[in-house]
């Protein structure tokens, strides 16, 4: 009774980039199949969407070597990102006051799954 792994994650933390502005991007890949999705990264004019694409080709290597999953049947099931430590720095601004800066990094992981036939 063993079990076969269709599934394989990859996870990049503490990415210097916003949450906010990494959502945008994951939400237009999550579901997709491997193809459409590198695709669709390739061609995307943000920073996040160049993470997302080394953190994607990561999770395919994994279900490749790791688990013997054949590439044109993956697809991207779960793709998510959480918020990481927020660095926090000091714009010095009229009167000897202060305001704040949050410098903000993200978690980013993409679980890429056969497809089940």
């Amino acid at each position: 009774m063993v079990e076969q792994i269709t599934s394989a994650k990859a996870t990049a933390r503490t990415v210097r980039i916003s949450p906010r502005k990494t959502r945008l991007v994951i939400d237009l890949i999550r579901g997709k199949k491997i193809a459409d999705a590198l695709a669709t990264l390739k061609f995307m004019p943000h920073k996040a969407a160049i993470i997302i694409e080394k953190v994607l080709n990561c999770a395919i290597a994994n279900a490749e070597n790791n688990f013997d999953l054949d590439k044109e049947d993956l697809y991207v099931s779960k793709a998510y990102v959480n918020e990481g430590p927020t660095m926090k720095r000091i714009r010095p601004r009229a009167k000897g006051s202060t305001s704040p800066i949050n410098k903000r990094t993200s978690h980013i992981t993409v679980v890429v799954a056969e497809k089940e036939i």
